[in-house]
């Protein structure tokens, strides 16, 4: 019985005996205390602890199951043993509430000796100790002969945890044969020997935090019964690498390397480790896993990275790990649809990080190989050598410590785990604000095993596929998403960042800005509506219109600076840019204001080239090759050894940002501003595309409210304006006659309330000059020596006024001077005439009690 036909038959069995059959759930648990489904009844979990009603009391399931990290860890024991792997299918069925030991444990002996045909007299089991019913189940129903059924203590007991569901649970082992093994069952004799296959668990008591356990309301039933072990046993092999799809793989992995089974116990070791991690890497990807430094991320990445050294000691030097891929696709895609429509994303993933990896091995094992050379026979390597390889070459330990223990030596832990705390601490402190403090060691460990974004946007700018490697900031106000490929351009260069969205299955993340968040990799800060997680497969779309009006203005301001350069002269040097999809901005070094005269060239200069439309060119090339071009550098750009360099009409500049493909594409180029920005620095602001238009028609629309205000054509409102203006001119100086007529009647009235020469009164609602031109009025007249006026001035606050007697003994400013203080203002200096302002006009009363006190005159 093959793989497939093993699922369908077992699938069948129960689903004759009305269970429900249930598809594998996805690796990835919704237990947050697992990394991985880890047995088949991780799914049901909810059911087990009563937090969720099932659907069907009876189900049976082919559970896709991987233990590698964390409590159940096999993945040093793969390739070494005959059994153990990191992946495997676990055949399930379940009672919830429904049958219990009366029925599983006979269904599962018909199905083990009828249906799967294994000999009876091989079989043994083993019961829980306290477990009298499923023992008297086992011996006189189904009849297995006392003799083979064994009681144990602790591992025929199952818990779920230290409270909750738990149980006695049963066994039921297979005989290999003497040759295998001591005999004397699964108690006494060979592991080898005698091999578990399935495992009844009978959930039936209740613990609670005291520790006392009660019986259920509705006991249940979980087993869990290894694929590979039963097919093991059914295809008559040694070991779980000899099954048929097992077997393919290893055949696959023997091609790969050009090993076969049998040359020597080191490639036999890696063909049954590439031939195992091939499942386990597959399926992990194809479930949304990604390799990275952290939790299932760091247990996929182990995997790979082991499978990758196996191959890459054997001396394979191409990658193997895409081709492991497709055989598992091909194997196992007609039981697992999944794979196949994953396939394509699963194998750029395995494809990059063992071109990353094998670049780290590379480097990495000369140095081990020379620093062991060193060491005396079973000698420690230094942790200082294991960070030196880690930190510069980005060798991991758990690769470090398991060559080094191949070779018969050890590694010095504690060494490595002080050096890397301190290059943390230094590491955070150099870079403290360059990217999020909560971003900053995942986006380093992103670096270090991915390098950096995969730029596609010139050529891809929809529907981009791409995995999400990173997403942080849940919760905190700011999320960002990290991809391995992306189209959005980062912000640089003058050049602001694309918007758009990166959509995968289970939500969408409006992208409302790119940056770097270390050089070379994009932060896609996002907006989320559902849920995004790393390891998603994705589609990336940036806003194709406001792109092309970025483009449009960043090849505008190139054109803009070769102008500049034109009219101004060649001491004209680009000095910082911002380039958005309404306007761009451009500063440059110059001495002068530009007139309006050299701003009409430099535009026409700049339109002739949009009008004659030549092709642009933006090739990549090296430094040196663009600087022999004559290329000129933008300020504030930084270069590597391969640029970018624009050929834009007359224009040859280094640059990275997006341009249009013509100069015909901008369309026109109007300057909007110009100003001064600092000593011998000009700043133009200039918009390109339909940013004239645009700006055309919101004058044109001001200039036909200012037609429709004067009662004129268009065409004649600086004519009409004029007229208008003309006319407010003769209106006012016939206003300011009339308020110099009305300022002397005035005058004439408080001059004749006059006391010895002197005027000290409130008017509220004058204008400050009215005011202040009564005061002098008021002095001029005969018999007058010191004037005070105050009030609330028109327009709100508060005024004072003091004038007197040019040449007399007081003095203007004086006498306003505390007064000024009252009405919570300043101002007031001057001999003859003083006028002082403030803001609270409750206190005009007493400034002018103090300006009589301040003459002499009491108050």
């Amino acid at each position: 019985m093959k793989a497939n036909e093993l699922r369908r038959v077992f699938t069948d069995f129960f689903v004759e005996r009305e269970h429900h059959q249930i598809a594998s759930a996805s690796l990835i648990p919704h237990d947050q205390t697992l990394l991985f489904v880890n047995s088949g009844m991780v799914p049901f979990k909810p059911y087990f602890l009563g937090e969720e009603k099932p659907d069907h009391n009876r189900a049976v399931t082919v559970q896709k199951c991987v233990r590698a990290g964390g409590k159940h860890n096999d993945l040093d024991e793969v390739g070494r043993t005959t059994r153990h792997l990191t992946f495997f299918e676990m055949l399930g069925n379940f009672s919830f509430g429904d049958y219990f030991k009366e029925r599983a444990i006979p269904m599962a002996w018909e199905l083990v000796t009828e249906v799967f045909g294994l000999d009876p007299d091989r079989l043994w089991v083993t019961v829980h100790l306290s477990d009298d019913e499923a023992a008297e189940i086992w011996e006189h129903e189904v009849g297995v002969p006392a003799e083979r059924i064994q009681r144990l203590d602790e591992d025929n007991w199952w818990r779920m945890a230290d409270t909750g569901p738990n149980g006695p649970c049963s066994e039921i082992f297979y005989d290999m044969g003497p040759e295998f093994g001591e005999d004397g069952g699964p108690e006494h004799g060979g592991e080898d020997r005698f091999i578990e296959i399935w495992n009844l668990v009978f959930m039936q008591f209740e613990t609670d935090e005291s520790g006392s356990s009660h019986p259920l309301p509705k006991p249940s039933i979980d087993t869990g019964a290894g694929l590979e072990r039963i097919l093991m046993v059914l295809q008559g092999k040694n070991t779980v690498f000899e099954i048929d799809e097992m077997a393919r793989l290893v055949a696959a992995a023997e091609e790969i390397t050009g090993y076969t089974l049998g040359h020597d116990d080191n490639s036999d070791l890696a063909l049954r480790v590439l031939a195992e991690h091939a499942r386990t890497m597959t399926f992990l990807i194809s479930d949304g896993v990604f390799p990275s430094n952290e939790d299932r991320g760091f247990v996929l990445r182990r995997i790979m990275r082991r499978a990758i050294r196996f191959a890459y000691l054997l001396g394979v030097h191409d990658l193997v790990t895409p081709s492991l891929v497709d055989t598992v696709v091909e194997i196992m895609g007609a039981d697992y649809p999944q794979l196949v429509t994953t396939h394509d994303n699963v194998r750029r993933v395995v494809e990059r990080e063992e071109t990353q990896f094998r670049k780290t091995l590379a480097a990495g094992s000369s140095i081990l190989d020379e620093r062991l050379g060193e060491l005396e026979p079973g000698g420690e390597l230094p942790g200082s050598v294991a960070f030196l390889l880690h930190d510069t070459y980005g060798f991991p330990f758990e690769v470090t410590a398991e060559v080094v223990a191949e070779r018969g030596f050890s590694v010095d832990r504690a060494g490595f785990d002080a050096d890397m705390a301190e290059q943390r601490k230094r590491a955070k402190e150099a870079r403290k604000g360059v990217v999020q403090a909560a971003d900053f060691e995942q986006v380093q460990a992103l670096v270090e095993a991915n390098g950096v974004t995969d730029f596609v946007g010139r050529d891809e700018v929809t529907d981009v596929e791409a995995i999400v490697l990173l997403v942080t900031g849940i919760g905190t106000g700011t999320v960002s998403i990290y991809t391995d490929r992306s189209p959005f351009y980062a912000e640089s260069g003058g050049q602001i960042g694309d918007t758009g969205t990166i959509v995968t299955e289970t939500g969408t993340a409006t992208v409302l800005d790119t940056v770097y968040a270390v050089p070379g990799v994009h932060r896609h800060v996002v907006e989320i509506d559902g849920q995004i997680l790393a390891g998603q497969a994705a589609r990336a779309t940036i806003d194709v219109d406001r792109r092309d009006a970025i483009r449009r203005n960043h090849t505008a301001t190139h054109l803009l600076h070769w102008a500049l350069r034109e009219v101004l002269g060649d001491h004209v040097k680009q000095q910082g840019s911002m380039v958005g999809p309404d306007r761009l901005r451009f500063d440059f070094s110059h001495f002068d204001p530009v007139t309006a005269d050299e701003i009409e060239r430099i535009e026409d200069l700049v339109n002739a080239q949009v009008l004659a439309n030549p092709a642009t060119e933006h090739p990549e090339v090296t430094k040196t090759e663009a600087e022999e071009m004559g290329a000129i550098a933008f300020f504030g750009d930084k270069y590597g050894d391969l640029v970018r360099v624009l050929k834009a009409g007359p224009t040859l500049e280094f640059c990275g940002g997006t341009h249009v493909s013509a100069l015909g594409d901008i369309g026109p180029v109007k300057i909007v501003s110009e100003s001064s920005i600092g000593s011998n620095l000009r700043r133009i602001e200039a918009v390109s595309g339909t940013g004239p238009i645009e700006l055309l028609r919101a004058e044109q629309s001001i200039l036909d409210g200012l037609a429709e205000r004067l009662n004129v054509p268009r065409a004649d409102v600086a004519d009409g304006l004029a007229k208008r203006l003309d006319e407010m001119t003769e209106l006012r100086n016939e206003i300011k006659a009339m308020q110099g007529r009305l300022a002397a009647a005035r005058a004439g009235e408080l001059a004749d309330g006059a006391v010895d020469g002197v005027v000290v009164a409130r008017l509220d609602g004058m204008a400050r000059d009215q005011l202040k031109d009564l005061a002098v009025a008021l002095r001029d007249r005969d018999g007058i020596r010191m004037v005070v006026l105050g009030g609330e001035a028109d327009g709100g606050g508060a005024s004072l006024v003091a004038a007197v007697e040019p040449g007399g003994p007081l003095e203007a400013g004086a006498l306003i001077a505390d007064g000024a203080k009252a009405i919570k203002g300043g101002g007031g200096k001057g001999a003859d005439l003083a006028q002082a302002g403030g803001k609270d006009p409750g206190g005009v009363d007493e400034a002018l009690d103090l300006a009589r006190q301040a003459a002499g005159l009491g108050s």
